[in-house]
């Protein structure tokens, strides 16, 4: 996944990509606990409101949900799946790919492109 190489100074792929697993997991435990909520944006890309900068360790909420929706607890899964019931629409794996995202937990969505 591209999280996973986003390396740390002298930091190996396989200890970037157990990091990864944490956060998400963290990510996920958030999310049904319900003390992190997914938000699914206008155009269909995802982000978590009530992540601390500390417990996603560097990780986008693109890559939280594609760890969570493969190998996430089906408390978190259906968090998101609530999120998209309430945006009426479903998170389109199109458009996270794209590299749409929000820096502010939702509030706001852009891609970086032009």
């Amino acid at each position: 996944m591209p999280c996973d190489t986003k390396l740390k100074p002298k930091q190996t792929l396989k200890q970037r990509a157990e990091e990864v697993r944490r956060a998400a997991e963290r990510i996920g435990a958030g999310l049904a606990r319900g003390s992190i909520k997914a938000k699914v944006g206008p155009q269909g890309a995802i982000a978590f409101e009530g992540v601390s900068e500390q417990e996603r360790d560097g990780v986008t909420d693109a890559c939280a949900y594609r760890r969570i929706m493969v190998s996430g607890s089906a408390l978190a899964r259906a968090a998101i799946s609530r999120a998209e019931l309430m945006a009426g629409r479903a998170v389109d794996k199109q458009v996270i790919g794209q590299g749409a995202h929000s820096h502010d937990g939702g509030r706001t969505w852009h891609d970086h492109k032009g």
